[in-house]
């Protein structure tokens, strides 16, 4: 799964949570979410302020108001403080696919969704120009551990994918080259918008781009430009 940075948010429940009927949270479950929420919370906005390696853990812990010991109960690593909600996507692609309509083949499914994300300008695509996600994510590709430990998050969201195509070597072929295919997307929009263009001007591009990953993906890469 391509993954980018979220807008940080405050005690949100997460909108990216599947629809539909599900059981209610326990009391226990909603404080763990809300704890969840308010430490990654802190952290990002320390992050963002003072640079992700100039941020300790103990002074997260004091922000948020508890133990050290109590946040690596929560985040194992300070990198999941601030990758944490990338989590809530690793299995967007496969629940995509596990949830596409009748008659609806994988990759279409997994194009539709795509190109609804540039619609709304989902920061998952890369095709977001809010401030916030913007600085989220020159900390997120200025900082090589967090690099690394995105690398972990994909991986994750690969093998998921694999699991919905039903796994095996066709399966784990297929989802390597789709999860590679909606990074490169996400990376070259994230990288013009950078560079200082709206997400309205990189639309149209990004839309075609779409268009021709998903054709490649359907039809297998031809022969290239220097092929006889």
């Amino acid at each position: 799964m391509v993954m980018s940075g979220e807008t940080p948010r405050s005690g949100a429940a997460d909108e990216d949570a599947p629809c539909g009927p599900s059981a209610p949270m326990s009391l226990r479950e909603r404080k763990k979410q809300l704890t969840y929420q308010a430490v990654s919370d802190a952290a990002i906005a320390m992050f963002l302020e003072r640079g992700f390696d100039r941020v300790s853990v103990a002074e997260v812990a004091a922000a948020a108001d508890i133990s050290k010991p109590t946040l690596f109960r929560y985040f194992p690593s300070k990198e999941d403080l601030a990758l944490h909600r990338f989590a809530d996507h690793e299995d967007e692609s496969a629940r995509v696919v596990a949830a596409r309509a009748d008659g609806e083949s994988p990759l279409d499914a997994l194009r539709r969704h795509f190109l609804e994300g540039l619609e709304r300008r989902d920061p998952v695509t890369g095709l977001c120009d809010v401030p916030a996600v913007l600085a989220f994510h020159r900390m997120l590709y200025g900082t090589p551990s967090l690099v690394a430990r995105l690398y972990a998050y994909q991986g994750r969201s690969e093998a998921a994918l694999a699991r919905a195509l039903g796994d095996g070597v066709p399966g784990r072929l297929a989802a390597g080259q789709i999860i590679a295919v909606l990074r490169i997307l996400a990376l070259d929009n994230w990288r013009r918008i950078s560079e200082g263009q709206s997400a309205d001007e990189v639309y149209g591009d990004a839309v075609e781009a779409a268009e021709l990953g998903f054709a490649q993906l359907r039809s297998g890469l031809g022969p290239g430009p220097d092929s006889p």
